[in-house]
């Protein structure tokens, strides 16, 4: 793997913070709508973020704090003296200031620094200082490669304490230095209001960094992209995004709590009615603010794959944008209860057919094994037959080496799921491995549906004494780190909470075809 420059111009932990502690002041600072341009350079709001990262390209992202052409380069040392990419993009008032651009025709398998800066529309000359960040490409070849996952960010009325060291998790995975890092979804939540302060069970007090978009649930497109500002407040989330690559899904609280598209609800905290309007909003904003890539043929499209070398293939659904009705019941279902949809399945089905990596991991934004709770959405009935439909197909192509990723249920966990042991039963094993929240309140576990013979093999939550709701604080958050080996081409999974605790691992060995 090619190694990250250590001397001779390294980025240095110092030298990044300094300028994404510049950028997060900025943030914080009272800024006129249109800045004297003579007088003040155009600010990176909100730190630089990448993504969706191929052997050869990668997406780059940043905000201005006015109209400006985003100036990019990119190279492999952060001297910039090889400089393998230059282009350009303009932030506009239409994106929120915001600008994300593919940067093309890279190296496999390198570590590259991208470097951002902002141009003045009306000015020119009117340079903003630049910020670098860094991702690494996907190798061409086998070798060793890493990477994290977990879900749920500022949920339940958890926002930033700065006291208590924000949003520790990102720092915590950071350490790891992954090539990149999935978030399977309510990466903010646009329903839960951020009060100044919460009291703690121990009688303490969780005093929020507040914003005016997070005093009251999302419905305008201004409300939506203030959570995702919030956020990115966060000194943690801004280091962690300058280094490493997000590969971004979504789930239900990107919109409101409970949803599907062509639902018309009564709620008293809500001015609209319909959930297709504001999921039109909140989708506008999600692409945004996050770095991923576009799809020429549906620009809002959220279901995608990325491939990372030869061994790992990652499909990305979207089990939300497609749903049928979600409170359906045993005597009221049909052809519109689903959660992927006929073409997003047709979708899946095809792409894990082509796939010649050795592990194909499925990026999940619903647990398979969610069933009715207290105070828990039901999954709707229909994902059992869509469920059936593709293992069935995963078994008679002989596709092998899938394993399912997600978050959702804030608390870790390890789920076999077993045909020996399964109702339907028409499939191979595999594995779907649980991991959150990143920085939210910490439930307690939850019954699982055994249609499929899952298997509960470890899981780790709040405790009943405990209760729901548990603040971050108490270090039960959580994340996954997988690893796959170059050599011997095993995927080792390890379930780890805030303060970098192994919980729980798996090594499980890939199935070669004959």
């Amino acid at each position: 793997m090619g190694g990250r420059v250590r001397n001779g111009g390294a980025l240095t932990r110092r030298r990044l913070l300094t300028t994404l502690g510049s950028a997060a002041a900025a943030v914080t600072g009272p800024m006129a709508a249109f800045p004297s341009r003579l007088a003040q350079r155009p600010l990176i709001t909100h730190g630089v973020q990448s993504g969706d990262v191929s052997t050869d390209s990668g997406m780059v992202w940043a905000r201005s704090d006015r109209p400006a052409r985003m100036l990019i380069e990119a190279a492999t040392t952060t001297r910039f003296e090889d400089v393998c990419h230059t282009s350009y993009v303009d932030a506009l008032p239409e994106t929120d200031f915001t600008a994300k651009a593919l940067i093309e025709n890279l190296p496999p398998g390198q570590d590259i620094f991208y470097r951002l800066r902002f141009q003045d529309l009306l000015s020119p000359k009117v340079i903003s200082e630049p910020v670098i960040g860094h991702f690494r490409t996907a190798p061409s070849d086998r070798r060793t490669i890493s990477f994290v996952w977990s879900g749920d960010t500022a949920g339940q009325g958890w926002g930033i304490d700065e006291s208590k060291g924000g949003m520790r998790t990102y720092a915590t995975m950071l350490r790891h230095r992954p090539d990149f890092f999935i978030h399977c979804g309510d990466s903010i939540y646009a329903d839960c209001v951020v009060h100044e302060t919460q009291r703690l069970p121990n009688g303490e007090i969780w005093r929020n960094v507040v914003t005016e978009e997070k005093s009251k649930v999302a419905t305008t497109l201004s409300d939506y992209r203030g959570n995702y500002k919030y956020n990115l407040l966060d000194a943690n989330m801004l280091t962690f995004n300058a280094e490493v690559p997000i590969f971004a899904q979504w789930d239900n609280h990107e919109v409101m709590g409970v949803w599907w598209p062509d639902e018309i609800f009564d709620r008293p905290d809500y001015n609209v009615n319909s959930a297709l309007l504001l999921m039109a909003r909140a989708g506008r904003a999600f692409h945004e603010y996050m770095p991923l890539r576009y799809v020429p043929s549906e620009p809002g499209r959220i279901y995608r794959r990325i491939s990372y070398g030869p061994m790992l293939d990652i499909f990305l659904l979207d089990m939300r944008s497609y749903r049928g009705q979600s409170d359906a019941t045993e005597t009221n279902h049909g052809a519109e209860e689903h959660l992927l949809g006929s073409l997003q399945l047709a979708w899946l089905k095809k792409e894990l057919s082509r796939s010649a990596a050795t592990w194909k991991v499925i990026a999940s934004d619903t647990p398979l094994g969610t069933i009715s709770a207290a105070g828990r959405e039901r999954a709707s009935l229909g994902l059992a037959a869509e469920l059936a439909d593709l293992l069935r197909f995963l078994k008679r192509a002989r596709i092998h080496n899938t394993v399912w990723l997600t978050a959702d249920l804030h608390y870790t966990a390890a789920h076999y799921f077993d045909p020996n042991d399964a109702a339907l039963d028409d499939f191979e094993p595999f594995w779907e491995f649980v991991s959150g929240p990143l920085h939210a309140g910490t439930w307690t576990s939850c019954s699982m549906d055994r249609t499929f013979g899952l298997q509960v093999i470890f899981q780790k939550a709040a405790s009943a004494s405990q209760g729901e709701n548990l603040a971050p604080c108490f270090g039960l958050q959580f994340f996954g780190h997988v690893s796959i080996d170059g050599a011997t081409q095993q995927m080792t999974v390890t379930l780890k909470d805030v303060d970098d605790r192994a919980l729980w691992v798996k090594t499980i060995d890939p199935i070669f075809s004959d």
